[in-house]
């Protein structure tokens, strides 16, 4: 496994970059005659990427051959505030053209436990396979000042070893229920990449890729790709002990 750190002046410069790369990934992809699958991370750095994909490159990328997943999602209706899916379709997918059958939203007004199993047969039925677990091109994440990743959260370790492809999950201070990808499925993507931003991630940044043995208990840590590429995407504030 490949661990590439890339630091850029300002979240603005993370996001015109990674839009270029993640556009370059798909043509290469088409190139082949081949769909290009993606699981979607919601958050603030993730907006900046889809508001320049939109602006960007709406016409240029044959989006008919994207499909587009998400990472986790709150237990909410998809008109709601904190949807990821919501802030996707404002930012990005109402902008460009791509047939609604390309677009796997979790539905979070359902209930979770039988959207969990819904949605894992439909990355099932949408993804490639290998050794029985699904396979994302690529798959972005972002991070919390917790060390969590996707809606794995510090002491939910057991997500990450998860056989299934789906869990339920609890944000541990408003308890608020979340549907995410398990660990063992992140793990299996061609590509996965951080996107973090601002001087409150410098610290959790610093303890996950320094290996500090505190750095055990954050789910962060555990994203390690078993046969695909790892990136870091940090802007110079998140990523400032790297300059030092």
């Amino acid at each position: 496994m490949d661990k590439i750190v890339k630091i850029f002046p300002t979240p603005y410069d993370l996001a015109i970059k990674f839009a270029e790369e993640m556009v370059n990934m798909i043509k290469e992809s088409v190139k082949n005659t081949k769909l290009f699958t993606i699981a979607l991370s919601g958050g603030s750095t993730p907006e900046i990427v889809f508001k320049m994909l939109a602006e960007n490159y709406a016409k240029s990328v044959p989006w008919e051959y994207v499909h587009f997943f998400w990472g986790d999602e709150r237990c909410v209706p998809p008109d709601n505030s904190e949807s990821n899916f919501g802030m996707t379709m404002r930012k990005l997918l109402s902008k460009i053209e791509i047939p609604s059958l390309n677009i796997h939203r979790i539905k979070g007004e359902d209930d979770p436990e039988k959207e969990a199993s819904r949605y894992s047969e439909e990355i099932l039925l949408n993804t490639g396979k290998r050794e029985g677990i699904p396979v994302f091109d690529l798959v972005l994440l972002g991070l919390g000042e917790d060390g969590h990743t996707a809606s794995i959260f510090p002491g939910h370790l057991e997500l990450m070893k998860s056989d299934k492809i789906c869990e339920i999950a609890f944000h541990p201070v408003t308890l608020q229920k979340r549907i995410t990808l398990t660990g063992r499925v992140i793990n299996n993507a061609e590509t996965v990449t951080f996107l973090v931003t601002g001087k409150k991630k410098e610290a959790i940044v610093e303890k996950i890729l320094k290996n500090k043995p505190s750095d055990q208990n954050y789910p962060a840590s555990y994203i390690v790709p078993v046969y695909g590429r790892l990136y870091w995407f940090l802007d110079k504030e998140a990523g400032g002990h790297n300059n030092r």
